[in-house]
């Protein structure tokens, strides 16, 4: 299982999540971990989410795009509201190591957000390795790694006729895909349920 995986690896160890900051387990904290959280605006993410939700096998149909947008809105999605995921771990960072990083900011400046994690581990590498880890990370490489792109799942875990698992990663996407309508009313949404925090989004890059 995944929890033997993690204790028969010897530290330091890499664990990836997708977890909202409520449900990490205390150890965690306990044991002073330095956490990485990636964040990316929500109109890209429930667009992203949508199609995701279609090739995994291991998620309900998602329906119609207007209806899993409503879903959304309410956080009657896996792991729960988009607003309360990034603001929880927004206030956590606070008092705990996290880096907390954007989506936008990664697809404009790859290299610099690459610094800032290194800094963040207390690591210097050289420029070369630097450039080789921005190369393996592209978009364009990972797409066609097998070891990213989930490609060798079978059809009845991942149909990737349905939609690839690495579809477009860009910033903005969702211009293709919302009403005026939608946008109108999700704007209204995010707004009220973004009220007094200073978290901000990129809609676009």
């Amino acid at each position: 299982t995944g929890v033997e995986q993690l204790e028969n690896t010897p530290s330091p160890r890499l664990v990836k999540t997708h977890l909202p900051v409520q449900l990490l387990p205390t150890s965690f904290w306990e044991k002073d971990c330095k956490i990485i959280y990636m964040a990316r605006n929500p109109k890209d993410v429930v667009i992203s989410y949508y199609y995701f939700h279609q090739m995994a096998k291991i998620h309900p149909d998602p329906g119609t795009k207007a209806e899993f947008l409503e879903n959304f809105m309410a956080g009657k999605v896996a792991y729960g509201s988009w607003y309360d995921h990034v603001r929880g771990w927004w206030e956590k960072k606070q008092e705990k190591k996290i880096l907390y990083l954007f989506y936008e900011d990664m697809k404009k400046d790859p290299r610099r957000e690459v610094q800032k994690i290194l800094q963040f581990l207390g690591k210097e590498l050289a420029e070369g390795t630097v450039d080789r880890i921005l190369h393996h990370t592209s978009f364009q490489e990972m797409k066609k790694n097998p070891a990213a792109n989930y490609e060798t799942m079978l059809p009845i875990f991942m149909d990737h006729s349905l939609s690839p698992f690495l579809r477009k990663g860009i910033s903005g996407d969702w211009k293709n895909h919302f009403t005026v309508a939608q946008n109108e009313r999700f704007d209204q949404h995010y707004q009220e349920h973004m009220a007094g925090s200073d978290l901000h989004f990129q809609m676009e890059v």
